[in-house]
């Protein structure tokens, strides 16, 4: 079943958080990192235990005991399965935040905070660094560093990164002209890297929106969502970011806030939690939370119609936020079974992480490429021509092992999907994905 998160009855604090864990092991067998390595201090009743013991002083924020909590995806799959409702998002954040305002964090940790602190929020800077690795991709300078192998002898690290960063898109995301006479509002999040990466995906959202009826609004004023900032541990600059959206969307007085990334959606669904001791914020935040959805979700709301057909092998990769932290998994195979023409066929672990996890597969290369190795060879067993996920980051992810493994596989959001059938209903023609 999907279900909106809420914390309104939720603990709210770590010692409170922490007391939930009653060690019993559920968790074990849904933690990447435990099923990869098999060591307790990366699984997550251990990461609970460490971060336990260094909120009562039992244990000091050494490197040591921070790699394992770097170690982590945030997936937070041992949420599913744990079934005393350990919110394990919550202590994450804030064993790592803690760490951060302590001073202890390591010297990448503060780079890392600093350089998102200094792109993410700022569209001039991201826009001027997506159009630097446009111009580089589609020069023959990447061919000939490519052919040389000049990186690879330099470092193999730096050539495996250069080799996995994503595709940016030909042209970034514009505000497209809506249809007149639409009378309901919804307002959507631009994001990030969306806007640039998967500019294809917001107009297919937009599109769907018009269709059922919505005019799409992009408040000026909105900015990054701090789900990258807040999992870093730097959660004075996600309060302020949060704030920021609060703000920028209330103003827009519309039915509903649509987010189409899921890692973005399941950090805006939970602001009222990281506002919750703000006297200024509190209300707004839990009033903002509640008007918050996923794009599948909201879509699978409505009535949709007879959809055309499109003629694909799809296999479904479940965004860890959207199941795991929104607790969003039926409503993308609904939309997506409702298309005809799809032969929807199911990984063997579908909501097993790919290894993206927002910074994760920058900062922790080796067990990220575990990760994608293993969902390749599910992906494969499924002979899918069509991967459909929920989420940037995935879409990037899933693209790599893609080019790795050679393959002739498409990675779509699941919206372009339905785009692609209401479009062929609107032609009268069928689609090939």
């Amino acid at each position: 079943m999907d279900a909106t998160v809420g914390h309104a009855h939720a603990p709210t604090t770590l010692s409170e958080d922490i007391a939930r864990c009653v060690h019993c092991g559920f968790c074990l067998q849904a933690c990447p990192t435990y099923i990869e390595l098999g060591m307790e201090t990366d699984s997550p009743r251990g990461r609970i235990a460490l971060i336990d013991a260094m909120s009562t002083g039992r244990a000091q924020p050494t490197p040591a005991l921070l790699g394992h909590l770097d170690l982590c995806l945030q997936c937070r799959a041992c949420e599913t399965a744990c079934p005393s409702g350990v919110a394990f998002g919550r202590i994450m954040e804030e064993g790592r935040a803690m760490a951060v305002e302590s001073g202890a964090r390591p010297q990448s940790w503060a780079l890392r905070i600093h350089a998102m602190r200094q792109v993410l929020p700022h569209p001039k800077r991201l826009g001027a660094l997506m159009a630097g690795l446009r111009m580089y991709q589609r020069s023959p300078v990447r061919a000939i560093i490519r052919r040389t192998g000049v990186l690879a002898r330099v470092s193999a690290d730096l050539d495996a990164a250069e080799r996995s960063l994503p595709e940016v898109a030909s042209a970034s995301f514009v505000q497209p002209q809506q249809p007149a006479g639409l009378t309901k509002s919804v307002a959507m999040l631009t994001g990030c890297v969306m806007p640039h990466l998967y500019s294809r995906t917001h107009e297919a959202t937009v599109r769907v929106l018009n269709r059922l009826g919505y005019r799409v609004i992009f408040p000026e004023a909105q900015t990054c969502c701090g789900a990258l900032n807040l999992h870093g541990g730097d959660r004075v600059f996600a309060r302020d970011l949060a704030r920021r959206n609060i703000d920028a969307f209330l103003d827009a007085n519309v039915e509903a806030v649509i987010v189409n990334s899921a890692g973005c959606g399941s950090t805006m669904k939970e602001y009222d939690h990281l506002l919750a001791g703000d006297v200024r914020y509190a209300e707004r935040a839990r009033q903002f939370t509640s008007i918050t959805k996923d794009v599948l979700e909201f879509v699978a709301e409505h009535d949709l119609g007879a959809l055309g057909e499109v003629r694909a092998t799809v296999t479904y990769q479940d965004s860890c936020h959207l199941v795991h932290g929104q607790k969003v998994a039926t409503a993308p195979r609904r939309i997506m079974k409702a298309i005809p023409g799809i032969d929807l066929r199911e990984l063997a672990a579908p909501d097993r992480c790919c290894g993206s996890a927002g910074l994760y597969n920058l900062v922790q290369r080796k067990m990220a490429n575990q990760l994608l190795s293993t969902k390749m060879d599910d992906v494969a067993a499924t002979s899918a021509t069509v991967i459909a996920t929920a989420n940037p980051g995935c879409m990037m992810q899933l693209e790599a092992g893609v080019r790795q493994r050679d393959m002739r596989t498409r990675v779509v959001h699941v919206i372009e999907l339905l785009d692609e059938a209401m479009s062929a209903r609107e032609s009268g023609a069928g689609g090939v994905g």
